[in-house]
């Protein structure tokens, strides 16, 4: 029987790592966090304009990273979503293969949970293996992190190594404090673009 309890005891705890991260990456790291608790992690971690928060695209912020790796291919380019959305959207890891962008890395947050409707198992909670589904899908450089020394040794491929990659973080579910990046959808693409682009990116 699968033990839905085991997230709680995960010693990771998901605003530590993206804190790591978010430190280790720079401020030059073109960041995508999909809807709902990466949004808060990495705002807690140091809101910035380089970081591009998705609001209710559940399942889209690989494709849109994907998208920014073809367009800006000199530029690193890391998506930090959760299991829920990553399920929504494995197709995307099928696309990703296939343009098999260099500078593109993933990582999804695994609480095992649903967190912004009541914290409901996901599929992973039960035997679905994100991780492995990648590496069907012809991604070459994937892993699950369960531990701080896995985590220690999977950033600096994440941020430095060929991609793309997607390693999947095994993180506490906890409740936490809501800490919400700007709402503005408009606003978030302007402030992302200029920063990217400087003023020639404002159209």
């Amino acid at each position: 029987m699968t033990d839905l309890t085991r997230a709680d005891q995960f010693p990771l705890k998901r605003r530590d790592v993206a804190q790591q991260i978010s430190d280790a990456g720079g401020e030059d790291l073109l960041i995508v966090t999909g809807l709902g608790s990466t949004n808060w992690d990495f705002t807690a971690a140091g809101d910035r304009d380089l970081i591009f928060p998705l609001w209710g695209v559940m399942g889209g912020a690989v494709p849109l990273a994907l998208g920014l790796t073809i367009a800006q291919p000199e530029r690193r380019v890391f998506v930090a979503t959760g299991d829920a959305e990553m399920l929504m959207g494995l197709g995307s890891l099928a696309t990703v293969a296939v343009q098999a962008p260099q500078n593109l890395a993933i990582a999804v947050f695994d609480n095992e949970r649903y967190g912004e409707t009541g914290m409901q198992a996901t599929a992973t909670a039960h035997n679905a293996d994100i991780a492995s589904i990648a590496a069907a899908s012809g991604i070459n450089v994937t892993g699950t992190i369960r531990e701080q020394a896995e985590l220690d040794a999977a950033i600096p491929i994440m941020l430095e190594g060929s991609g793309p990659s997607v390693h999947v973080i095994k993180v506490r579910a906890e409740p936490l404090p809501f800490i919400l990046p700007p709402k503005d959808g408009a606003y978030l693409k302007d402030r992302f673009r200029k920063a990217l682009l400087g003023d020639a990116g404002i159209v």
